[in-house]
């Protein structure tokens, strides 16, 4: 898979991608990832990228201009662009899983106040956004897709059943997990996984998952039983 990623803020991305699965998925070729500088596609000799909002407004707006040229520069014909910001579609496993099917990704992170609504509705493919909170830029929001696409990636991870075990693969949170000791001040791992009874570990697993569901995150639980 190539992810290309568009951003402000290039000098935020050393560090996350050079270290674990990502780092591994990059070595092995699984993954191609390449950061770009939105203000190299600029004309100015200020490197402008952005102006104040039509209509008045705080803040200033990403402009149109160098992101159209930098995506037109960068992007190929199979590429999937999509535009970081909280107005978007929210980012869950299941839209994870979709778009790890994608040969080429191109990802644009919002900034300051927003961006140029032109970019959303003549060039963008999709809109995302990680969650209902404002981060400083996108740049944290593409790492969030960057490192859940990875895990996905086959052979990104040490076992590939791990990626199908996790929280929200099935709908739920994952079962909870212990490792030794078996009793740590006075606290036991559960019997039935001590009992090597596989189909009973497996059971018990089910319904620990279909509990913290129901008790940590009932929207989750309502949306797998309708």
């Amino acid at each position: 898979m190539r992810i290309d990623v568009l951003t402000l803020f290039p000098e935020m991305f050393t560090g996350p991608i050079d270290v674990s699965i990502i780092q591994r998925a990059r070595k092995t070729g699984l993954l191609d990832l390449r950061v770009h500088n939105l203000r190299d596609y600029t004309h100015d000799n200020y490197k402008t990228v952005d102006d104040r909002p039509f209509g008045g407004g705080p803040g200033m707006v990403l402009k149109a201009e160098p992101i159209f040229e930098a995506v037109e520069a960068v992007a190929e014909a199979d590429t999937k662009v999509i535009l970081l910001t909280p107005s978007g579609r929210l980012f869950d496993q299941s839209a994870a899983r979709q778009l790890a099917t994608e040969a080429k990704l191109l990802l644009i992170c919002g900034a300051y106040e927003g961006v140029d609504e032109r970019v959303r509705t003549e060039l963008a493919d999709d809109v995302l956004s990680i969650g209902d909170y404002v981060l400083t830029n996108g740049s944290l929001a593409a790492m969030v897709v960057i490192d859940a696409l990875t895990r996905l990636l086959p052979g990104a991870l040490g076992d590939d059943q791990s990626a199908l075990d996790e929280s929200f693969s099935q709908g739920l949170l994952e079962y909870p997990h212990y490792t030794r000791p078996a009793e740590f001040r006075g606290w036991k791992v559960p019997p039935v996984l001590l009992s090597g009874d596989h189909a009973e570990i497996e059971k018990w697993r089910r319904e620990q998952a279909a509990l913290r569901t129901q008790a940590q995150r009932p929207d989750l639980w309502k949306k797998k039983t309708e």
